[in-house]
């Protein structure tokens, strides 16, 4: 007995910088990237909206494809997300009817601000929304893609151009004007590639080296960059560098998490938990 609580002392006097080291693995909401030395890096810190904007943005020019339709809502369905892994949304149970996944509604777990602007200014619509709305309305109405007139005072507004400039504080993106004939815009062209590239190599490992086919063995957080990357026509620009064998194998492998069913999935996440609650025992003090 006496052993044991020395042991308890010690595991809890930890020295400063261990402690500072653990909040630094920890994201807002609880959720720890599992597998990956995270440590304390710049590209750590980087939202999935900000990941998503980095791999879409061209090296030189600045900007995003203008031919890429789909990084808008890409970007919102990014927001979502995000505020499901700080634990600030969730969706709501499925009761006695088992009711779709993009059918039921997204439901407030926590108001706390992010500290993020454009996610602070989401849960705040979220949170003065009653009844709540579906996953497919939110991301509708957080583009502006909508055809209530009512709801077009969720529309989140430059997004992209907020991104960047959360990117440049970062020392990831730099500000340029460039003359496009009839006017001007401003540029965030890339400053510092070694990010981008870590980002780009964490991205081709986890489909190659560190793939598994159990999704739910993967890190939340990479296997939803995955498919908002894909979701937002910006997952090519990661697979381009490499050689055709693995560019095929990291393509099936995209394919097969895409091609699941994802309500059979999250019913065996559903009895996964509800069987580890049955098989939890008190542990008498």
């Amino acid at each position: 007995m006496s052993e044991g609580a020395v042991t308890r002392r010690r595991v809890q006097a930890k020295p400063v910088e261990d402690e500072k080291k653990d909040n630094d693995v920890v994201d807002d909401g609880g959720d720890v990237s599992e597998g990956e030395d995270r440590g304390d890096d710049k590209a750590t810190r980087f939202t999935l909206m900000e990941q998503i904007l980095l791999l879409g943005l061209k090296d030189r020019e600045g900007y995003t494809s203008f031919w890429n339709d789909c990084i808008s809502s890409g970007l919102r369905g990014c927001v979502m997300i995000e505020l499901a892994l700080r634990n600030r949304i969730e969706l709501e149970k499925t009761g006695m009817r088992k009711r779709a996944l993009l059918s039921r509604k997204i439901l407030l777990k926590n108001d706390q601000p992010t500290g993020d602007v454009i996610l602070d200014e989401a849960l705040r619509h979220i949170k003065e929304t009653q009844p709540g709305e579906t996953v497919t309305n939110w991301v509708e109405y957080l583009s502006g893609e909508t055809w209530n007139p009512l709801k077009l005072r969720y529309q989140l507004r430059n997004v992209r151009e907020r991104l960047a400039k959360n990117l440049v504080e970062k020392g990831v993106l730099t500000t340029e004007k460039q003359n496009f004939l009839l006017f001007d815009m401003t540029t965030h062209p890339l400053h510092d590639s070694v990010l981008k590239t870590k980002l780009i190599k964490q991205v081709q490992e986890a489909v190659l080296q560190r793939w598994t086919n159990d999704v739910h063995r993967m890190d939340r957080r990479m296997l939803s960059l995955i498919v908002l990357a894909h979701a937002s026509d910006v997952l090519e620009n990661a697979f381009a560098p490499l050689n055709d064998q693995d560019y095929e194998v990291a393509m099936k492998r995209v394919r097969s998490i895409l091609e699941l069913d994802y309500e059979a999935e999250s019913e065996k996440k559903a009895s996964k938990r509800n069987r580890n609650a049955r098989c939890t025992v008190p542990i008498p003090v």
